[in-house]
């Protein structure tokens, strides 16, 4: 089969049309691009919400070069709880979050229970402090999970709750323990 040259001259019209298209949507910001499927994860009962962390691929590196830049070195931290009125004491929400999988899938969901009864120090407050509203957490160690930008992180809480997350990233140098 002979190829005309008119043939080639459109693929390589159409190709030169085309690439300045491709590479303003590569130079567009990261979000513009769909990439959360949430078909696996089942949706919030009555009573409860769903709540979702896309993690980024593409994160900026840290300048400091005790920082590990390793994505595997990296965790997030759920933290989950409410606005409420406090005084000078510390509050906490009693609850848990436990981890369960998607039936069929094996995807990680992470589902929050209790958060409704806040425990509180008892310290006695001076009498001109005015109470303020401050985000309190719910009670215990940490939840940090592995960073991971391929999947979300698909929380469910009741109602009334919410969920924020921090990054946590580990330093680049390991120490020896000490052997006793």
């Amino acid at each position: 089969m002979v190829r005309r040259p008119i043939h080639r001259s459109r693929r390589a019209a159409s190709l030169a049309l085309g690439l300045p298209l491709l590479m303003a949507a590569a130079a567009g910001p990261v979000g513009a691009i769909p990439r959360l499927d949430l078909k696996p994860y089942p949706a919030a009962a009555s009573g409860e919400s769903r709540w979702v962390i896309q993690l980024s691929g593409l994160l900026e590196p840290s300048e400091d070069p005790a920082i590990s830049g390793d994505p595997a070195d990296w965790r997030v931290q759920l933290i989950v709880g409410r606005e409420m009125e406090v005084d000078c004491n510390r509050q906490m929400l009693q609850g848990r979050i436990e981890r369960e999988s998607v039936p069929g899938w094996g995807y990680s969901i992470y589902r929050v229970s209790g958060g409704t009864q806040a425990i509180s120090t008892l310290m006695a407050c001076p009498p001109d402090q005015p109470k303020r509203t401050a985000f309190v957490p719910l009670a215990g160690e940490p939840t940090l999970l592995r960073y991971n930008p391929s999947l979300p992180i698909v929380v469910y809480a009741p109602e009334g709750l919410q969920v924020r997350w921090r990054l946590w990233k580990a330093e680049s140098a390991s120490r020896e323990a000490q052997q006793l």
